[in-house]
């Protein structure tokens, strides 16, 4: 089968597209035949190095928001969860792209978003750059038959990231404001609407005005050019002065203070990402003096993904696609990625 794969790290054309046997599943795994594969930002964070998720080795296969269908299924017998006798061949599903170990303490306590040996498909095991990828039976879910595959495929790590960020981790209220930054990211285009449904007012920021039509499409209700825009007035303003209740921010230092100082008294910053940097400085005087707090979006539960697919299979949520490439030029769709010109999310077809 054909793979993209990297030996080393660096820019786009370190990426290569190389031949490798197909899988085979072992007990409780299935063999997906992929049809699509969304884009990530850690795809281009671990091909610029270093790996950033312990586990990481070269050569490696990313992409983690896998659909397709079943392949071929192994035996079931291993002990880990789900089985492979619930699929079968030709069922249409998607992925979801974190398998913890399902023995720990915490996997029996049913908290395996904290599983010291979690591996994630994409990011230390092998991903759907590949015309075949090999999961546990337990992280394929299926797709209803009205869902595009490549619909499905951009699903998982935006919608699951937003998720848990929004409701489990900054427990969005109806009648709240939440400022969610990088209106144009797959993240933030799930944010809005949950946020939206969860009943909160959001104001959203864009880099350039050619995305403010975009932000308003998803249902914002205040959006802010953060390069000629003051992000901290405009939220003041809208708010009448208080400021936002809640703040959601994968960004990390280049939006961080402008999310602090955006933030109500007693307010949340909800922080999930880093993809400007790892380390931010704050005043922590202005921090504790109006009792902000300041929340890190821990990894999602297993449980967390079933009740998430189930509402958005049932809902009016959209994940638009800015473009599609096919496998073998993976490495201009992750210069797409990186110019910073695309609204929504990039797929790669087989």
């Amino acid at each position: 089968m054909k793979v993209v794969l990297h030996r080393t790290h660096g820019g786009p054309d370190v990426l290569q597209v190389a031949d490798v046997p197909v899988p085979e599943p072992g007990p409780d795994e299935v063999l997906v035949r992929v049809e699509a594969c969304g884009l990530n930002h850690l795809d281009v964070l671990q091909r610029r190095g270093p790996g950033l998720i312990p586990g990481f080795t070269l050569p490696h296969v990313a992409g983690m928001d896998v659909a397709g269908t079943i392949a071929s299924v192994g035996p079931a017998g291993s002990g880990r969860a789900g089985s492979a006798t619930a699929f079968a061949e030709g069922a249409r599903v998607v992925v979801n792209p974190a398998v913890p170990c399902d023995h720990c303490a915490s996997c029996a306590a049913g908290a395996d978003g904290r599983c010291p040996s979690t591996g994630v498909i994409g990011a230390t095991l092998a991903g759907g750059y590949a015309e075949y990828v090999l999961v546990p039976a337990a992280n394929v879910h299926h797709v209803p038959d009205k869902v595009d595959l490549a619909d499905a495929a951009v699903v998982p790590t935006i919608w699951m990231t937003a998720w848990h960020a929004l409701i489990e981790i900054g427990k969005v209220r109806l009648g709240e404001t939440a400022l969610i930054h990088a209106a144009g990211s797959g993240v933030s285009t799930a944010l809005i609407q949950l946020a939206k449904a969860s009943g909160a007012r959001v104001v959203t920021t864009v880099s350039t005005d050619a995305k403010v039509e975009y932000a308003y499409g998803l249902g914002a209700d205040l959006v802010v050019n953060s390069t000629t825009g003051d992000v901290v007035a405009a939220v003041r303003e809208f708010t009448d002065g208080r400021g936002a209740d809640l703040v959601l921010d994968h960004v990390g230092p280049a939006t961080w203070n402008t999310g602090l100082y955006s933030l109500a008294p007693r307010g949340r910053l909800v922080f999930f990402g880093n993809t400007t940097g790892n380390r931010a400085e704050f005043d922590l005087v202005y921090a504790y003096h109006f009792g902000l707090q300041l929340l890190g979006s821990d990894p999602y539960d297993r449980r967390e993904f079933a009740a998430m697919l189930d509402a958005y299979w049932d809902s009016t949520f959209r994940t638009p696609i800015d473009s599609e490439f096919p496998l073998i030029e993976a490495a201009a769709a992750q210069e797409r990625m990186e110019s910073r010109l695309a609204t929504g999310k990039i797929v790669l077809r087989p």
